[in-house]
């Protein structure tokens, strides 16, 4: 059934990649995630580019992605780039780290002309910036498995002792709105023990949903441990791209660029949960019909 759409949507998709793709500053930005981890990465590049228009998609209906396989994954961003399409979007970041190591090239190769930006874990920096040679990095459970992360330490991280976590109940609380108090408090004492009892100054957030627990975080580490993530990095490299692609928005546009969120899921649990992370009310709208794919 999943793969019919998929063929279906395909002309229509490829009509919108075809074309020359500059000359469209104004359109706006898609952004996916397989939730709302990914408005962590919304906040940081509405922060770097305060002018530009944003579509947001967070594919509630098949979160989450961590515990499928890397062809499940593939085919949900593929999904997802087309119903970004939909929306006449002139790049998209792919802002789920399972997403983007298991589909950013496939995406690419697919959409030749559309700029993808992924995330990657901050631990190129993180390495840079530990004075013990010590660094502790927090994950799902696909991410931890991933020789993409292994390759990432053993390239940037070489000489540095760097424990690794995997915390899929940190994505929970985060779909669920829950971003403080007693009971996130423990549930993260208990998911960050691991790695804090390695002695790190550095800790990585490997997944765009940990940021929106970084004040409990921070709390529970204390002020000799350095909380990083790599938002403010992918918010600076898509800016890149666009000033290289010439589809950065003008400059004299002054006023400030709008947001539309979509869910695939339950719109009302969504935008809940949206207004939670973001820190202001929004609206969401249902992708009506959108394909659940079994995994």
């Amino acid at each position: 059934m999943t793969q019919q759409i998929l063929r279906n949507q395909e002309h229509t998709s490829e009509q919108k990649t075809r074309g020359d793709r500059r000359g469209r500053p104004s359109a706006p930005i898609g952004v996916f995630d397989s939730g709302a981890g990914g408005l962590t990465i919304l906040a940081d590049l509405r922060k770097q580019l305060p002018h530009e228009h944003f579509v947001f998609f967070g594919d509630t209906l098949n979160n989450p992605y961590g515990p499928r396989t890397d062809a499940e994954v593939r085919e949900l961003a593929q999904l997802a780039t087309r119903f970004l399409l939909e929306q006449d979007v002139k790049m998209i970041v792919v802002a789920c780290n399972t997403a983007s190591q298991a589909a950013l090239e496939t995406l690419r190769m697919a959409f030749p002309q559309l700029p993808f930006v992924g995330v990657v874990p901050a631990v190129k920096p993180a390495a840079r910036l530990s004075q013990k040679r010590r660094i502790g990095v927090v994950a799902t459970n696909s991410s931890v498995k991933a020789a993409y992360l292994q390759n990432l330490i053993a390239t940037h991280a070489a000489g540095v002792e760097v424990a690794v976590a995997a915390c899929p109940e940190l994505v929970t609380l985060v779909e669920q709105g829950r971003i403080e108090g007693p009971e996130v408090d423990v549930i993260l004492r208990q998911s960050l023990r691991p790695v804090l009892g390695k002695d790190i100054d550095v800790l990585v957030l490997g997944c765009t949903h940990f940021p929106a627990l970084r004040l409990a975080i921070e709390k529970i580490v204390g002020e000799n441990v350095q909380v990083i993530d790599s938002g403010s990095a992918i918010a600076r490299r898509t800016q890149w791209v666009l000033e290289t692609e010439e589809l950065l928005r003008p400059a004299e546009q002054e006023e400030r660029g709008t947001v539309q969120l979509w869910s695939s899921g339950d719109a009302t649990a969504f935008q809940r949960t949206a207004s939670v992370i973001l820190g202001y009310p929004v609206t969401v709208t249902q992708a009506k019909n959108y394909p659940q794919v079994s995994g």
